[in-house]
């Protein structure tokens, strides 16, 4: 097999260069944060190796971020060490996914059957008894994690806290896609509404919910779905105290002149995460949620990837805002990498899947849930919303000190750990600053710094870390995007055609 083990300094290199060579590691003019992990030598394929068994075997439509790929071969928290043994802040969490860190040290030392999935010792312990079973028997960990899942969610407003139950699935796409198959059955109503710019899966029917351009494709979506303006008070047509009820409005209209005044249901990001980090204004989802249940529709919260104490204030990011849904979706974090999502519904909601026979092979899986339930325990012992709270507030204070100073900086927001940075040529037409933002990850990649990239027009720049950054960790990425973003203000653009 392949004995590659990389050791010693390599070179320096300047910050802004977006020279792929020169992008080694050791001088950066930013020091990381004190580490005491130290990762194992890599034993592995070179990456020129792997690269081309990628491109010969693996499907073209699977896309990398960076001019030369990174490779990530050891976690621990909210480190990634690459095949070269150089360290990384991982500020995008795998896409918002790893909650309470890479590899934390209560999911760690399991098997090596576990390996590609979690190194959770919960499921070591599951593991030495029973690998899978099937929701057609009992099992004890997938009971007990709904139940301590139940005792997140706020009292429904029908039932009580225990009208809710929970359906165990393995991502967000299926969560989203059997939230809406509930919610055409209960209602025995056809049209589903979500948000322009809002992004809910890549099945056939979670494809129709999904409404940005980068991911919609020239073939048919689930039928049946409606789009109603994304309520962004930054490029919209809105903005204002009164933002949320005009918004609102395009809601209503829907369904009176497109759906003839009855729908199946609504869904949406309360934050828009692959879409930017849009927030929705004040106001507009009790309106929307007045209209929607008015017309015989149910209520869906995508909690996939703002949920589970991420915002810093408040458990569901739906709270934030005073409602309540009928439906609730969650994946990503809730499971810190491991394949889970769920759906919590309200039990006449969820009822009505029961007129036919419905199964998930895989959902409920007793080693996955017992993972679940682990995440759920450190979540709450290491008090993770709290620190969200805290590193958030110091990490948009920052923010906004760097917007004051980069012309590039269009638009900062977010709540807790779930921020996003718009950039744009001119502040006064803005106009999309695409290149430069493409740039700036490179920068920030060459000083030691992972994060995403979303929005409408790709220059969104997505900080969602793992839960568990320190004070330390933020003030170093604040240092990175300043040095970043030094040398990219655009000059003066020619003024945009309509955005």
């Amino acid at each position: 097999g392949y004995q590659r083990r990389v050791h010693g300094e390599p070179p320096k290199f300047s910050p802004n260069s977006s020279s792929p060579k020169t992008c080694l590691m050791s001088t950066r003019p930013v020091p990381l944060p004190p580490c005491d992990h130290q990762p194992k030598p890599y034993v592995g394929a070179p990456v020129e190796e792997i690269l081309r068994l990628r491109k010969q075997y693996l499907h073209p439509s699977w896309k990398m971020f960076y001019r030369e790929p990174f490779y990530p071969v050891e976690g621990h928290m909210q480190y990634l060490w690459n095949d070269k043994g150089e360290r990384f802040l991982d500020f995008f969490a795998g896409i918002v996914t790893v909650s309470v860190g890479h590899c934390h040290p209560r999911t760690v030392k399991a098997r090596q059957i576990l390996a590609a999935i979690c190194h959770s010792q919960a499921a070591k312990a599951q593991l030495d008894k029973l690998w899978h079973t099937t929701p057609i028997y009992l099992t004890m960990e997938n009971a007990l994690f709904a139940k301590e899942l139940v005792a997140k969610l706020p009292d429904s407003k029908h039932g009580g806290h225990d009208d809710w139950v929970i359906y165990f699935v393995n991502s967000g796409s299926e969560a989203n896609d059997l939230a809406m198959l509930m919610a055409r059955l209960y209602t025995r109503s056809f049209p589903m509404i979500s948000l322009r710019n809002g992004y809910h899966g890549m099945s056939e029917g979670t494809r129709g919910l999904t409404a940005v351009g980068s991911w919609k494709y020239d073939a048919p979506g689930g039928p049946g779905v409606f789009h109603a303006q994304c309520p962004d008070v930054y490029r919209g047509l809105f903005n204002g105290p009164d933002a949320g009820a005009k918004y609102a409005q395009d809601v209503a209209d829907i369904v009176h002149q497109s759906c003839g005044g009855s729908v199946a249901g609504f869904i949406c990001e309360t934050i828009q995460g692959v879409g930017g980090t849009i927030m929705l204004p004040d106001g507009y989802l009790p309106a929307v949620y007045d209209t929607i249940r008015k017309a015989g529709g149910v209520c869906i919260a995508d909690e996939v990837q703002g949920g589970f104490g991420r915002t810093g204030t408040h458990y569901w990011s739906f709270q934030r805002h005073g409602v309540v849904p009928d439906m609730i979706t969650m994946a990503k974090g809730i499971g810190n990498g491991v394949p889970l999502a769920a759906v919590a519904a309200r039990r006449p909601i969820a009822e009505a899947l029961t007129r036919k026979g419905h199964f998930n092979t895989f959902g409920g899986n007793p080693v996955v849930c017992a993972v679940g339930r682990e995440v759920l325990r450190i979540m709450d012992d290491d008090n993770l919303m709290g620190r969200c709270k805290v590193l958030g507030d110091r990490l948009m204070s920052g923010l906004k000190e760097l917007q004051s100073k980069h012309a590039v900086i269009g638009d900062v927001r977010g709540v807790g750990l779930m921020v996003g940075i718009e950039r744009v040529k001119n502040r006064h037409t803005k106009q999309p600053a695409v290149e430069e933002t493409a740039e700036a990850m490179e920068r920030m990649k060459n000083m030691g710094l992972l994060v995403g990239r979303g929005g409408a027009y790709g220059t969104v720049l997505r900080l969602k870390p793992p839960m568990c950054i320190t004070e330390a960790d933020v003030d170093f990425a604040l240092r990175v995007m300043d040095l970043a973003f030094e040398g990219l203000a655009p000059a003066t653009p020619q003024l945009p055609s309509k955005l």
